[in-house]
């Protein structure tokens, strides 16, 4: 007869729970044009509000383009990798 260890998994200490944000990079390889309507697909925003987060993005190397629940943010996250947008979830 053999005896199992389990081991005792402990919560992660990153809250999934609550608000989170939505971070878009620039890169080098989409237009304008191409970040332009994946934003407005991913978070239902104006042309001009879009513009002016590539800009953003492109000036900056990045901008918090979504914020709130995690679910929604991971929605987000989903629709602007469709097409290889590198993002990322922050929740502090």
């Amino acid at each position: 007869m053999s005896t199992e260890t389990l081991e005792i998994l402990k919560p992660s200490d990153t809250d999934t729970t609550g608000e989170a944000r939505v971070i878009l990079f620039n890169d080098e390889w989409h237009s304008f044009d191409e970040v332009i309507f994946q934003l407005i697909r991913a978070i239902h925003c104006s042309h001009k509000v879009a513009e002016q987060m590539a800009n953003t993005v492109h000036n900056s190397g990045k901008c918090k383009v979504y914020e709130g629940a995690v679910e929604e943010c991971l929605s987000v996250s989903a629709v602007l990798e469709e097409i290889d947008l590198k993002t990322s979830i922050d929740f502090s």
